[in-house]
């Protein structure tokens, strides 16, 4: 049986199992309980009470954190002419349709690609290499765009996308350990509203069941979720 090591448990001795705390107490919590070498990422975990075998229950969207994710993001764009000129403006790391090729041959080195809706055709042939990588493109997610210069900024400024999983989860990277309380309280606010904004109609009984916060390393903590209710 796979025991946590002395530095885990020191941790968890930090939090207490049986309680719910308010967001920044908790987030508090886990930068105070973090223990690892590097800047461990602080994470989310909501779990809704949708059923996602159903199309009519399935939870996805997308938010800009207003701290950052305190992450370089490398940002593809796929467009020609004005757009990709735009797109250059804007500040993205790669831009053009050479590209397409490139992945073809094995070049994965982004982290999010937009693409204008005129080269999706080309796009469309990467599906086999970007959809396992959560890569491609999708006008759900604002990736799909002809304002290539507003998608490049807000995904610099700390765009995430998030998408309820099999089991009913969601779970997001929502700043660093080195963040302060604050700026974790604002893009933990900012997400946790977002989810509320985007829950089903068809959704019954209680939608927000449980949250939790942790670093990479570290333990859960619990908050409360009356106030999602």
């Amino acid at each position: 049986m796979k025991t946590h090591g002395k530095k885990f448990r020191a941790a968890a001795g930090k939090v207490a199992a049986d309680m719910q705390y308010a967001p920044k107490a908790a987030l508090e919590l886990v930068k105070n309980a973090a223990f690892a070498k590097f800047d461990e990422t602080v994470e989310i975990a909501v779990r809704l009470g949708v059923d996602p075998r159903h199309a009519d229950q399935v939870v996805r969207g997308t938010v800009v954190l207003p701290a950052g994710t305190g992450k370089p993001v490398r940002v593809l764009v796929i467009a020609v002419g004005d757009k990709a000129k735009e797109a250059e403006a804007a500040g993205a790391d790669f831009v053009g349709t050479e590209f397409v090729q490139k992945i073809k041959d094995g070049w994965t080195e982004f982290d999010v690609m937009i693409a204008t809706p005129d080269q999706m055709g080309q796009v469309g042939q990467l599906g086999r290499v970007l959809g396992p990588r959560g890569l491609m493109p999708n006008p759900k997610a604002g990736t799909v765009t002809f304002d290539v210069a507003r998608a490049v900024k807000e995904t610099k400024a700390g765009k995430i996308e998030f998408r309820v999983d099999k089991a009913g989860n969601v779970q997001a990277p929502i700043g660093k350990v080195s963040f302060s309380a604050d700026a974790l309280e604002t893009n933990f606010s900012a997400f946790m509203d977002q989810i509320i904004r985007s829950k089903p109609a068809a959704a019954k009984g209680v939608y927000v069941k449980t949250v939790a916060v942790s670093s990479t390393m570290g333990p859960g903590v619990r908050i409360d979720t009356n106030p999602y209710r």
